[in-house]
């Protein structure tokens, strides 16, 4: 197997060697902070550790200079984190992980991902994801694939770590080539299932606004109804299901943008439940009584994450031509909340 990913401890790599692989510049409202504090709470499952590592090795630059981990972060500075691993070549380091796999052949896999599981191997993040998972299965699978053949399959498209459900991987060059271009051409089918904030006014909608980054927290998206900044994106919705304070609601996308039903509802004024980068972890709508605060406190708890889930996904087969569907059920805490929250309505 491919040895662990791993920045060098003694020996720093030349310039020439180096990959930007992420660039963050510091708010004008940031408080003197440490530097490996700072990366560690804006780089998504990235480790102190593994930050001090990249500073002490010169992998991180701020203001092009090299610093320490100690180095305190102010207002203005910027900051790039380097790799000698291209972006897109990143290796993808075989580790034994359970896969919720829904269906295989030899051109597609799908995997009902869990909530709280990573994709694909980032910055300060290189293990422990789906794609690592992937490679140990396939491996494990074909013992005659070596290291320079791993990893044999493609990514399709993503879902956001808090986020449960389906997704398609290709085994193929065939699979990768048709199923590309599905998804370019908007033909695959995707419906996620969300509670959101609110009593949505209609039982049925489309919201149509560019997403692109946020112009001030680069980390997050935004969207532009005027269509000036970002790519272009397209939600249909429709309500299955209404609790008051919050509703119900199956989305289709039209478009795949990163985060793009999160940002979209938050657009409508709706957020995810339990959203915490979107502002759906906070009581959005209802009463100012503290046995209802109380009672979204433990809604909380019980789906620690935004309330979503990627439920079906369709598309044509890339070997056979024949439309195929996959459908998943709602995971056990949404399930759990939904429940609770029947439950409440129903003896108010």
């Amino acid at each position: 197997m491919p040895a662990e990913l791993k920045l060098p401890i003694t020996e720093k790599p030349q310039p020439e060697d180096l990959y930007e692989r992420l660039i963050l510049k510091v708010d004008a409202g940031q408080q003197p902070l440490r530097i490996d504090k700072f990366l560690a709470g804006r780089i998504e499952n990235a480790s102190r550790n593994k930050i001090q590592q990249a500073l002490n090795t010169g992998m991180i630059l701020v203001n092009e200079k090299e610093t320490r981990p100690n180095y305190k972060v102010k207002p203005g500075d910027t900051i790039v984190f380097y790799s000698e691993i291209h972006p897109d070549e990143t290796e993808i380091v075989p580790e034994d992980i359970p896969l919720p796999i829904v269906y295989e052949d030899r051109h597609i896999l799908i995997i009902n991902k869990p909530a709280g599981m990573v994709v694909h191997p980032g910055c300060g993040n290189y293990s422990g994801t789906l794609l690592n998972g992937v490679a140990y299965y396939l491996q494990k699978q074909n013992p005659e694939v070596t290291e320079e053949s791993l990893p044999r399959f493609g990514l399709l498209h993503r879902i956001d770590k808090n986020t449960s459900g389906l997704l398609v991987l290709a085994k193929s060059d065939l699979a990768m080539q048709k199923m590309a271009r599905q998804f370019v051409e908007h033909t695959v089918r995707r419906e996620y299932i969300a509670l959101v904030w609110g009593d949505l006014p209609y039982d049925s909608g489309t919201i149509k606004a560019h997403i692109g980054r946020h112009l001030r927290f680069r980390k997050i998206f935004d969207a532009y109804p005027e269509g000036n900044q970002g790519k272009e994106a397209i939600t249909h919705y429709e309500v299955l299901e209404r609790f008051g304070y919050v509703t119900l609601v199956r989305c289709r996308l039209e478009t795949g943008r990163t985060h793009q039903i999160r940002v979209h509802m938050k657009f409508l004024g709706h957020p995810l439940f339990n959203d915490d980068t979107y502002g759906g972890n906070k009581i959005v709508k209802g009463t100012v009584y503290a046995k209802y605060k109380q009672f979204v406190e433990n809604c909380f708890a019980i789906c620690p994450r935004q309330a979503l889930h990627a439920k079906t996904l369709g598309f044509v087969h890339p070997e056979t031509g024949k439309d195929v569907f996959f459908d998943s059920p709602l995971p056990e805490d949404m399930n759990a909340l939904l429940d609770k929250w029947r439950a409440y309505i129903s003896n108010r």
